[in-house]
């Protein structure tokens, strides 16, 4: 072959490239479903069970599902915290501290430029409230003032 076509047969195996609009995602799923539909699972309209969580269960004569295994039958057991002693106040504290600073440690902390941004746009606004409700306040005292002749 040429160069040109081993150039063509390179470009033909590679995957295509990834889809940028939903529309183009949604053809790539629905054109992917109807490939996998030839392979036979798909096109009974049923799901394969997931790994591990098929139930092994075949169904009797009468078309029935057979009896649950052993151990299956009954609900997981509760709890009972009646057997279990409660911890000492002091291990109960190293534990709440303990859990509080690996909390601390996720938090994602401001820079310096982000904190004095922040703490500027924070005394801006409630200088800004507190001056609207001055004002407000010296407004409505007057109109108390005329309405009740003070």
């Amino acid at each position: 072959m040429s160069e040109d076509g081993e150039k063509d047969q390179e470009k033909e195996q590679q995957p295509p490239s990834r889809p940028t609009t939903a529309a183009a995602r949604r053809e790539r799923r629905a054109s992917a479903r109807r490939d996998a539909g030839k392979g036979g699972a798909a096109d009974t309209g049923k799901r394969p069970a997931p790994k591990g969580k098929s139930s092994g269960r075949k169904p009797d004569k009468a078309g029935k599902p057979a009896a649950k295994p052993e151990g299956k039958d009954r609900p997981t057991p509760k709890r009972d915290d009646t057997g279990k002693k409660q911890a000492s106040l002091f291990s109960r504290i190293v534990r709440f501290l303990r859990e509080v600073w690996a909390e601390l440690r996720k938090v994602i902390w401001p820079t310096r430029k982000q904190m004095i941004t922040y703490t500027a746009v924070v005394l801006v606004f409630v200088s800004f409230m507190i001056a609207l409700v001055f004002a407000l306040d010296l407004a409505f005292g007057e109109v108390v003032a005329l309405v009740f002749g003070e």
